[in-house]
């Protein structure tokens, strides 16, 4: 589609591919996603089925502290090397621009660790949307580049590998 625009960020955690997936994906997305950036809100709650984050076709609704709420769906388990989701049904101050939202995070082993990358590609929600995007771009590298930062804290700090989805 015209002007959708791909963002992504990577980051180098010296830990085990397996390990870095195992701990993503169940990851509570509040814990994240708990601080702003720039424009783009922390995650304030989750509202999920009681069965553990991780199969394919499993839906969830996302609510962020600036009262906006997007239903994302797994789309995608492939472990330990990636996971998907689709971000739809977008409220609040994102739904005048963005249409859909397709994220990746994938787990890739260099040197003695793992390449974290997480990526979204933005599908503009009519003309504005596609103007006001690559500034919601620019912000999203500030947020991803600090939910990298907690991921790797919390791959290099928690005791527990977790169970890689199979």
């Amino acid at each position: 589609m015209a002007g959708t625009v791909v963002v992504e960020q990577s980051r180098a955690i010296p830990v085990e591919v397996g390990r870095a997936f195992a701990v993503t994906l169940p990851l509570p997305l509040t814990e994240l996603f708990h601080r702003r950036y720039a424009l783009l809100p922390p995650i304030r709650e989750v509202r999920q089925p009681d069965a553990p984050w991780g199969r394919v076709g499993q839906a969830r609704v996302i609510v962020t502290a600036d009262g906006g709420t997007m239903r994302e769906e797994l789309t995608e388990v492939d472990a330990p090397r990636s996971f998907a989701y689709r971000l739809t049904d977008i409220t609040g101050p994102m739904r005048p621009l963005v249409e859909r939202v397709d994220g990746r995070w994938s787990f890739t082993p260099v040197g003695t660790g793992t390449s974290v990358t997480w990526r979204w590609t933005l599908h503009p929600r009519g003309a504005v949307g596609a103007r006001v995007l690559p500034l919601v771009a620019r912000m999203w590298r500030g947020y991803a580049r600090q939910a990298l930062e907690e991921l790797s804290d919390r791959l290099l700090t928690s005791e527990e590998p977790g169970p890689t989805p199979g």
